[in-house]
């Protein structure tokens, strides 16, 4: 007579079991994105926010160049080949580097 009550009652707490790890779950995931999402969309504002600053610098820094040299193209011409030997510099000796940096970020950031 008890064996089916014992029984009853082990299925009702692997039920709640059950339950309660996916809540658990549940929480954790979202607690994740959250994180995530907390860290990324102020990293945005400032990326845009610097993304502008640096526009009007270098619009800025082209014409000063460009009146400079006589012609305002070539201040133009001076900071796009600025930017090429940054990019070539960038590209080439400190890609791995860099790689790993921001993989170990974000590797991070998801398992914190």
């Amino acid at each position: 007579m008890e064996n089916p009550n014992i029984l009853e009652q082990l299925i009702e707490r692997a039920t709640e079991y059950g339950k309660t790890s996916y809540d658990l779950f549940k929480l954790r995931t979202l607690e994740k994105v959250t994180d995530i999402f907390s860290t990324i969309i102020p990293n945005l504002v400032l990326f845009i926010l610097f993304s502008m600053f640096m526009l009007f610098i270098n619009l800025g820094l082209a014409f000063w160049i460009g009146d400079l040299l006589g012609k305002i193209y070539f201040g133009f011409l001076a900071v796009a080949g600025f930017y090429f030997v940054l990019a070539f510099i960038i590209r080439f000796l400190m890609y791995k580097w860099l790689k790993k940096v921001v993989g170990n970020y974000a590797i991070k950031k998801i398992l914190n």
